[in-house]
């Protein structure tokens, strides 16, 4: 069926007037939209169903979403028959959000699924430790992150609190497929319907304090910067910075008022620069120790501090999960809590430093694809056996102990305040300390550069790029020979010098290949799997035994990173 003939079928009765419009405006006006809508359907990737709104297969709208939510009801009402089934929902700052959260209540209403719905914008990690505090079956999240405004999305949490993984997100997957949209209930049932509201951030807020800090060192005379970026966690962390003692924050006035437009940033991701720049230049005149951003669905957070020189610097995601995880271990290593039935937990594209942290502290690293649902799959699969430390990825994400099963800001927040108060304590920052962490265990240094190619067309071409460097593997890099292909799609490992082939089953197949060189430089190439890019993780390392070595050290191996990307082709 071509992609006329697929948007044909949504001029059908089925669909309410105001859908079958916008779809005959779009054929009428031969709209170049209308390919792009209709060519596929919206797939679950490593975070659920992403997309831009609009009508069609292939964007995200009361039909999909409603699809996606019977499919879903469906399958609960197969697995879980008999019981009284409970489905907490929360939703972010952005467009459509709310409308969507009660359209997707309303699908499971009809279905006879109760819902715990929070009555106004909250963080994704509350949804996730709501679905277990409420002792739920199961959770959905509108968001999408921090995708561009025309961006919504629709996460599945588990009984676990965690994302669904295998099996459960196939099995979902094949119920959604399989209905039909004139199948979807939408006619829901507010008596199903329990609001939620502060009592519950209370609870969660008192969670995190006792999950994630150790010490009460110097909190008072820590200056703080943090802004939201407009996003949802205006609602819980400058309360809970304030509960767990932090006398001096200052916030973003003008970043704290929720919008899915995200006026004063170009994109609302605190992993770039720019969305932290008003938040910085408070900083400059509160003389502030530490800046924070969140992201609109508040699990990610961008932590900048003062470098050598005294100016604000943004940590990348490695360097501020590396301080956190280290500071956790030694903490936990001081209480005589690490007993060698402890792990934490990492992601095949963050650095390799989180191996020898693991190894320092006596606990094991475990390794996952990307996404926090792969780290939640572990602690579920290690309970009873092993206990979960904390866990973070590269882009942004960390998490401490397991009373929330994904990532979550506002916890790591109040760990990375304590840190950086007790390193103001005792005469330095907190990039001085992750220096000595460095000297300790050698410096990891990291880029990311991202390949956008946009619409039917971007994403051919970035499976021709993922094909061509599966079988046309760069032979070297930075002047290393590459000594090590991984190729996870295929679930093996090759050593270059022996041609010794090893299969790889002990992660679940994904279309990620990662190379390793002989002086251990690391290259890990992935497509996203929520947004129309192709990413490149480059991790290089080298050994440092103080402050001016750090500095020669970080010029030597950015030169290596730009290496690399000419290597690669990539300038």
């Amino acid at each position: 069926m071509n992609t006329l003939e697929k948007a044909k079928l949504w001029l059908s009765d089925t669909f309410d007037k105001e859908t079958r419009d916008a779809v005959q405006a779009l054929i009428d006006s031969n709209s170049p939209d209308l390919e792009d809508s209709f060519y596929r359907e919206l797939e679950f990737g490593t975070g659920g169903m992403r997309g831009i709104m609009g009508v069609g297969t292939n964007r995200l709208n009361k039909y999909t979403l409603g699809q996606a939510t019977q499919g879903l009801a469906n399958y609960m009402l197969q697995q879980f028959k008999g019981e009284e089934i409970k489905v907490a929902i929360a939703y972010d700052v952005r467009n459509n959000s709310k409308e969507f959260g009660k359209l997707v209540a309303d699908v499971l209403t009809a279905n006879g699924i109760k819902v715990l719905l929070f009555k106004d914008h909250r963080p994704t990690p509350e949804l996730s430790f709501t679905v277990r505090d409420k002792k739920c079956n199961g959770g959905i999240v509108l968001t999408a992150s921090h995708n561009p405004p025309e961006y919504n999305g629709y996460k599945v949490y588990w009984n676990d609190g965690a994302q669904i993984v295998p099996p459960n997100d196939e099995a979902i997957i094949n119920e959604v497929y399989s209905v039909k949209f004139d199948e979807i209930k939408f006619n829901g049932n507010d008596d199903l319907i329990e609001w939620i509201g502060e009592e519950q951030d209370d609870v969660y807020i008192d969670a995190c304090i006792e999950n994630s800090t150790y010490q009460n060192v110097g909190k008072e005379n820590l200056n703080i910067v943090f802004t939201s970026i407009h996003g949802t966690t205006y609602t819980t962390v400058p309360k809970a910075l304030e509960k767990a003692g932090f006398k001096k924050i200052d916030l973003v006035r003008e970043q704290m008022i929720p919008s899915g437009n995200f006026p004063t940033v170009d994109s609302p991701n605190p992993e770039e620069p720019a969305a932290l720049e008003m938040a910085m230049d408070l900083a400059r005149i509160t003389n502030a120790d530490i800046v924070i951003g969140t992201d609109p669905d508040g699990d990610r957070l961008g932590i900048a501090v003062r470098n050598l020189d005294g100016e604000m610097q943004l940590l990348n995601g490695n360097q501020t999960n590396t301080i956190l995880t280290y500071y956790i271990l030694n903490e936990w290593r001081k209480q005589g809590r690490i007993t060698g039935k402890e792990f934490i937990g990492s992601t095949i594209v963050t650095s390799d430093i989180f191996f020898d942290i693991a190894q320092k502290f006596g606990v094991e690293c475990k390794v996952g694809l990307t996404g926090f649902k792969w780290i939640g799959k572990m602690i579920r699969e290690a309970e009873g056996t092993q206990k979960f430390v904390c866990g973070g990825e590269e882009s942004f994400g960390f998490m401490t102990g397991d009373f929330v099963r994904d990532k979550d800001s506002c916890g790591s927040i109040l760990l990375a305040c304590e840190i950086a108060a007790w390193c103001k304590a005792n005469g330095k920052t907190m990039y001085q300390y992750m220096i000595e962490i460095y000297e300790d265990l050698g410096m990891y240094y990291e880029g990311l550069i991202n390949i956008v190619r946009k619409g039917k067309e971007g994403a051919e071409e970035i499976q021709n790029m993922m094909k061509n460097f599966r079988e046309n593997p760069p032979k070297e890099l930075a002047g290393s020979l590459v000594e090590e292909v991984k190729d996870f799609k295929e679930q093996t490992s090759l050593t270059i010098s022996t041609n010794e082939k090893k299969v790889m089953n002990d992660i679940p197949k994904s279309n990620v290949l990662i190379y390793y060189t002989q002086d251990g430089t690391k290259v890990c190439v992935r497509p996203s799997g929520t947004e129309p890019k192709i990413k490149f993780y480059v991790s290089v390392k080298d050994s440092i035994t103080s402050e001016a070595d750090f500095r020669d050290k970080l010029k030597s191996l950015e030169a290596k990173i730009g290496a690399v990307k000419t290597d690669l082709k990539l300038d």
